[in-house]
């Protein structure tokens, strides 16, 4: 009894040492995509004589592939790794339910409590979206994508990834990028 209590507490200290560390790690992680994505580059405009005008700092990344690469890797890095690290273990093996389960459990919890407390912390002002096609292109992209999951591990190939539906998820990854990016420099245009 005492030896099962005194392994609890033990087991206890290293798990809280271990996401502590995670913590540390992820927020210098998520530091540094800021820092990356906030950087700016100087564009001059000229008039019609050819003497400068002005000056303009503009975004190198585009705020929506920043969003949808880098901040996705970013917030989900310890699953994905996770998962690998899980395949790569026994890769001839049955893979783990870890993995999958973690990736899904992350994507509710950034879907309903990260956006909750975002809405929350703003303040009592009506919100709205206002790059409405960005957002749909993400929201048929995301809808998609569970059905393409669904059909590609359980009607197709049964608990099997083949590979041409590896390379066909990852094509479609690049897809949702491309259609993102050109529905928010259309938005872009409109304004």
């Amino acid at each position: 009894m005492f030896n099962d209590n005194l392994m609890a507490i033990v087991y206890l200290l290293v798990l809280s040492y271990l996401f502590l560390g995670i913590a540390i790690v992820s927020d210098i992680f998520m530091e540094a995509i800021e820092g990356i994505t906030s950087q700016t580059t100087t564009i001059t405009i000229w008039d019609a004589d050819g003497k400068v005008k002005s000056y303009i700092d503009v975004p190198i990344w585009n705020a929506t592939v920043a969003n949808l690469t880098l901040m996705a890797l970013g917030s989900s890095a310890p699953e994905i790794l996770l998962s690998v690290i899980g395949t790569l273990q026994d890769i001839e093996g049955e893979p783990s339910k870890l993995g999958p389960s973690t990736i899904v459990g992350s994507a509710a919890f950034n879907l309903l409590i990260i956006s909750a407390v975002s809405i929350l912390s703003i303040g009592e002002e009506p919100k709205k979206i206002f790059d409405t096609g960005v957002f749909a292109v993400t929201s048929v992209f995301s809808i998609f994508a569970y059905i393409w999951l669904y059909l590609a591990l359980q009607e197709w190939s049964a608990n099997i990834v083949e590979t041409w539906e590896a390379w066909l998820t990852l094509i479609m990854f690049f897809l949702l990028i491309i259609i993102s990016y050109a529905a928010d420099r259309y938005n872009t245009m409109l304004e």
